[in-house]
């Protein structure tokens, strides 16, 4: 099947069942392109008992995407700087240095942590699992995915205050929990993989070539981009400069081995800036600029999302595995609720954190894709099969039931008065 063929398949499937959604189900468009897809591929399994040839069909498609190299190579960069585009950047300058811990100490301790919990509780299932690879799961689960986490805040109305804290540690937190996961992963393949050696020099090394010199890249192409868009007053070109920004800066962070999420994210809170916005774009340019990157972010949004529900067909029907999963639900949670909470107590009286913000960052660090697509790489002898399946179960519960329940989770527990408290502040 040729690439023209597969994409135009997502893109009517993407379509059908965001009519679906709109229509009848009225969920927010994350959640219920998800849930859509999840039902069409459980409905497919059923057909296959009549005529397995739509199901094998279906089969073929997803055995032909390499949802690693869609997501993390080609999707992610544009995700994150649409994303970045329309993040309060006064807000998370004041929050900066909360939102730093989280993204660093709260992914490394998350992933201990749930390594942890994993090789204990894997072990008392039954499951043979190495610690080493009980800290490959704990790598590529605790990040929370910007994507997830910006399609459900939009719809949840959350305080814009709080709303900052999450938002910004997962536009900043994946781009560190993957050179996290790639470092853990050298090392249990005894330092001899793609990703260098497993030494302290060798691990040093590669976060500080992939995680500062991915920020200095972004805050570089951010600032070029400024100055092209300073100097010219011409819509359609405008626009064009912000996607070149995006698929170029992409490409020369690949080639260049800097993290590619950290620099689009850098390089969107720059142009989105409400300095340069209003120094470097017109009002008709900042509409254009502004309409363009929705629409991206809404296309790609919704055929990563009906993907991830697609995902189901390999998945590996284990009743070992689902009870693994099941049980990783609520250690990653306590993870994510004891690696949050010390951070919150030490900036809180500083920043004026609302209350139960550490509650609701933990319900509200929503996982997605990425986890998806790291769990994919994970190669047979590291249990590639039990942590698709446990990741895919944890993932689902996440965008589908925390991803509903947040915002009526902050109403209940911060009251009317601080869900409105700074919600007029974002430009």
């Amino acid at each position: 099947m040729d690439l023209f063929t597969i994409a135009s398949i997502l893109i009517v499937l993407s379509a059908l069942f965001g009519y679906i959604n709109v229509r009848f189900l009225k969920l927010p468009n994350t959640i219920g392109l998800m849930i859509i897809a999840i039902i069409f591929t459980v409905g497919l399994f059923l057909s296959s008992m009549i005529n397995p040839a739509l199901l094998e069909m279906a089969e073929n498609l997803i055995a032909e995407i390499d949802f690693k190299i869609v997501l993390l190579d080609i999707m992610l960069g544009f995700l994150l700087f649409a994303g970045a585009l329309h993040t309060n950047f006064d807000q998370l300058r004041v929050q900066r240095w909360p939102v730093l811990v989280f993204a660093t100490v709260g992914v490394l301790t998350s992933t201990f942590l749930v390594g942890g919990f994993a090789f204990f509780i894997f072990n008392l299932l039954g499951l043979e699992v190495a610690f080493i690879h009980c800290l490959l799961f704990g790598a590529l689960i605790s990040p929370t995915d910007p994507i997830a986490v910006l399609g459900i805040m939009k719809k949840a109305g959350f305080p814009k205050i709080l709303e900052t804290k999450i938002v910004g540690e997962s536009l900043f937190n994946d781009g560190v929990g993957v050179v996290v996961f790639l470092t853990i992963m050298s090392i249990a393949g005894g330092g001899h993989g793609d990703h260098g050696d497993s030494s302290f020099a060798g691990v040093a090394t590669l976060f500080g070539q992939e995680v500062i010199g991915g920020i200095i890249f972004g805050a570089i192409i951010g600032y070029a981009t400024f100055r092209l868009l300073k100097s010219i007053d011409d819509y359609e070109i405008e626009v064009m400069i912000t996607l070149a920004c995006v698929m170029g800066g992409c490409v020369l962070a690949q080639y260049w081995h800097l993290s590619a999420p950290l620099a689009m994210v850098v390089a969107g809170l720059i142009v989105g800036n409400d300095t340069v916005r209003d120094s470097a774009m017109s009002e008709t340019t900042e509409k254009f600029v502004d309409h363009f990157w929705e629409l991206v972010d809404i296309l790609l949004n919704a055929l990563l999302f009906v993907l991830i529900g697609l995902e189901l067909l390999i998945i590996q029907f284990d009743m070992s595995y689902l009870l693994a999963g099941l049980a990783a639900i609520v250690f990653v949670l306590l993870a994510r609720y004891i690696s949050l909470f010390t951070p919150v107590k030490l900036f809180s009286k500083k920043l004026g954190f609302l209350p139960k913000t550490t509650t609701l960052m933990t319900w509200g660090g929503l996982r997605g894709g990425i986890s998806i697509a790291l769990a994919l790489t994970l190669t047979a002898e590291m249990n590639r099969e039990l942590f698709i399946t446990v990741t895919y179960v944890v993932v689902v519960f996440s965008i589908i039931v925390q991803g509903l329940t947040i915002g009526g989770l902050a109403k209940k527990l911060l009251g009317k008065e601080n869900m409105v408290i700074t919600n007029d502040d974002h430009h």
